[in-house]
């Protein structure tokens, strides 16, 4: 980075978080919470389509979440060079269970940013793309897991936010809106947007991304070109 390159638009440094370990009172003097996060540094900038690759429990879901302002760190820092509207696409993050669908757009829309006036032009098309029919009148509480992912895609999808985070759990869903969601995340990375996508699958990271960042057991591991970055990765998996 040059002194003229603008600053980041997200700076991830020294990032920890830890949980309360329910089994505390077996641990017999040792540390007595769950480090899903100890120690995790990256930047990320305008347009960058960045893969975070790990194994199930390394701490990617965890970061997630910190991004989009769901979790607070209890180390290091996580900075932004300005306001960004951050759209988090993971099972039945940012809804409200006692209001219907159609409610849930409108203000998960209004808490990005958008005018509910721009949600409501728009409500017709999520309902559309999101296949949910007559469901998408009734509460969120009575949707499945794979429902809930549609209204969530079908939602950011509209919304168009600033950074979008795509947790793996996009496969979730019948065949049809897969292949779908499919197309319209290839769209989206091939356009301008900014992108943050976790995934254990090296092969989607290199597919679709242009940087890549493995994490292992709450660490940065690498940092770099995708190939780069899942090969050292499935060295490590495969022991070699």
């Amino acid at each position: 980075m040059s002194a003229s390159d603008p600053p980041p638009l997200i700076s991830v440094r020294h990032v920890g978080l830890a949980y309360a370990n329910p089994l505390a009172r077996f641990t017999f003097g040792r540390d007595r919470r769950i480090h899903a996060l100890r120690d995790v540094s990256f930047d990320v900038r305008e347009g960058d389509k960045l893969g975070i690759i790990g194994r199930n429990g390394c701490g990617k879901s965890t970061l997630m979440r910190i991004l989009a302002r769901v979790y607070d760190a209890d180390t290091g820092t996580v900075e932004f060079s300005r306001q960004v509207h951050i759209q988090m696409l993971s099972l039945g993050v940012g809804f409200e269970g006692s209001l219907t669908g159609r409610e849930n757009a409108v203000l998960n829309g209004m808490l990005l940013g958008k005018t509910r006036t721009h949600m409501l032009e728009r409500i017709e098309s999520i309902k559309a793309f999101s296949e949910l029919r007559d469901f998408f009148e009734m509460p969120v509480a009575t949707y499945s897991s794979g429902m809930v992912l549609r209204l969530g895609f079908s939602v950011a999808m509209e919304t168009e936010p600033d950074v979008l985070l795509i947790d793996e759990v996009l496969g979730v869903g019948d065949a049809a809106f897969a292949e779908k969601s499919r197309q319209a995340i290839i769209e989206r990375f091939s356009a301008h947007g900014t992108i943050i996508m976790i995934s254990h699958d090296p092969t989607i990271i290199a597919a679709l991304c242009n940087r890549s960042v493995w994490i292992d057991q709450g660490r940065t591991m690498a940092d770099g070109p995708p190939a780069e970055v899942s090969a050292a990765y499935l060295k490590a998996v495969h022991g070699g």
